[in-house]
């Protein structure tokens, strides 16, 4: 090569190769192309034709994959997809780099829009659930019901243990922890994920664990993971101050849909003494509590949150009784898994009901793997964690 010529450089929007995305059995993903962003789906196919449409939204450094284990049990309730928001999972970051809690939500509107299979059931959690509240809240033709898990709301005291995820906001933290766990194993990083995210990280299983090493290993050859955590924490931040119409207390009182809120009482990430003023603020809303269950109680205790799924669309009219057996019941016999949940009752509020959902698991043993973090021993790193049913795959 001459000494005038220039050494070649790749485009900027060519990444590197890395391991693919997992997929557990029965699912698929595909990729779908919308102005400004691309977006990867995963899905499953009904046990049936005719079902209604779901949409699942997963939480800061997680994926689509947090939701499989769920899919696979409500697949005769609804025809669900799960998204990974821009700059996670295998969707690339946007082009206009917004991260902010209303660009991820435009995300979904556009999504929505493009597939015209709204109104869908739609679900969130932690910053998803942050998501799909903006979204019910703006476009209510197309949301039919939301179930919010440890969504992630302004608090005005936050837990100590959800501090080291909020620096993550602030400029140059993320290249100073990128630095100081530079020796870390993924191994390292995914237990304590693990150890922030789940209630009891002893219901990983194995397979579970190996699937979220993997996936937390793809994840820091990507160029902009960290950059996407960062904005992201920063965009969750900066929703927290917003005032007025765009606050998001303000738009949760303005949602329609029926909510299925649903709170862990081993949550380090959501507080849970807001679950009660989610319950006020959210005007036809039905509360579930599971008191051992940490930030992702639909990786912990999927079969329970199935099951309370499903008595919201019996109570909503969505589903008539009878039509299906219990969510999990195909899955194997199980105990309850250690969830206890109490009986608030019915109680009136702002021209609704609320009423305490209580269930009960019925299906194999579930665990997950967290990834996407890079923390340990819940000293740093982001909310949500991947996750595996029966020792299926993980991912965050």
């Amino acid at each position: 090569m001459s000494s005038t010529e220039l050494p070649f450089v790749p485009p900027a929007n060519v990444f590197p190769r890395v391991t693919p995305v997992g997929v557990e059995e029965g699912e698929r993903l595909r990729s779908v192309e919308l102005p400004g962003i691309t977006l990867s789906v995963r899905t499953r196919p009904p046990a049936r034709e005719g079902l209604p449409p779901a949409l699942y939204v997963h939480g800061l450094g997680g994926s689509s994959r947090n939701w499989s284990a769920l899919m696979q049990l409500l697949d005769g309730l609804v025809d669900g997809e799960a998204v990974d928001l821009p700059g996670f999972g295998d969707s690339p970051p946007p082009d206009d780099g917004d991260y902010s809690v209303t660009g991820h939500a435009r995300a979904v509107i556009r999504f929505l829009d493009a597939s015209g299979r709204g109104p869908v059931h739609l679900m969130g959690n932690s910053l998803g659930g942050a998501v799909s509240t903006r979204v019910a809240a703006l476009r209510p033709d197309l949301v039919r019901t939301l179930a919010l898990v440890s969504p992630a709301l302004p608090e005005l005291r936050v837990q100590r243990t959800a501090v080291p995820t909020g620096l993550l906001a602030v400029p140059g933290v993320t290249a100073l922890f990128t630095r100081l766990t530079r020796e870390w194993t993924a191994e390292q990083r995914v237990r304590g994920v693990m150890a922030l995210c789940y209630g009891d990280p002893g219901r990983v299983t194995p397979e579970g664990f190996r699937n979220a090493v993997q996936e937390m290993e793809r994840r820091l050859q990507l160029p902009y993971f960290w950059d996407a955590m960062s904005r992201s924490a920063r965009g969750i931040v900066d929703a927290y101050t917003l005032g007025g119409q765009h606050g998001l207390w303000r738009q949760a009182a303005r949602v329609l849909a029926p909510t299925l809120l649903i709170y862990g009482g081993r949550d380090q990430l959501v507080g849970f003494r807001m679950a009660q003023r989610a319950a006020r603020a959210f005007r036809d809303s039905r509360l579930l509590t599971l008191p051992d269950a940490g930030h992702v109680a639909m990786m912990e205790y999927p079969e329970t949150v199935a099951t309370a799924f499903r008595e919201l669309l019996l109570d909503t009219g969505e589903l008539e009784a009878g039509s299906m057996t219990e969510p999990g019941a195909a899955a194997g016999a199980g105990g309850d898994g250690g969830v206890r949940t109490e009986s608030v009752g019915a109680e009136a509020g702002r021209g609704a009901s609320r009423a305490e959902t209580a269930g009960r698991t019925s299906g194999a043993r579930t665990g997950g793997g967290a990834s996407g973090a890079g923390a340990v021993g819940g000293a740093s790193g982001p909310e949500a964690g991947g996750g595996a049913s029966s020792g299926a795959g993980a991912g965050g």
